[in-house]
């Protein structure tokens, strides 16, 4: 998981992503994944053309490719599903209104660059 975590983050600070969380969500019961990764983008063709990078740097270095993607038709929210680790690309405003992180605050979460 280490790997492809690492590769994720990455992908996103490749373009530009900002507001980069990774939570650890092994303790909790139900939770549909190993891990959730969280990040910003300003615009709907960022967060399209970041999913897009997740998916072509993790193919490149590890031969993965995600379960599904879904949200690319209006790319205001993209979750790029790799079973052990959901991505959330969000447009900074949606990603401000649903706070998805908050629903998991108690879970171990590391930030990755620099945060507004």
């Amino acid at each position: 998981m280490d790997e492809l975590l690492g590769t994720i983050v990455s992908a996103i600070e490749d373009k530009k992503g900002k507001n980069i969380l990774s939570l650890d969500l092994r303790g909790f019961d139900g939770a549909v994944a190993d891990a959730f990764v969280v990040c910003s983008a300003e615009s709907t063709t960022q967060v399209a053309a970041i999913a897009d990078g997740i998916e072509e740097k993790v193919f490149e270095t590890l031969g993965q490719r995600p379960r599904r993607t879904e949200g690319m038709q209006n790319a205001i929210w993209v979750v790029v599903d790799y079973v052990d680790i959901m991505v959330h690309v969000f447009q900074t405003q949606a990603r401000e209104f649903y706070r998805l992180e908050e629903l998991w605050a108690d879970a171990p979460s590391v930030r990755y660059g620099e945060w507004e």
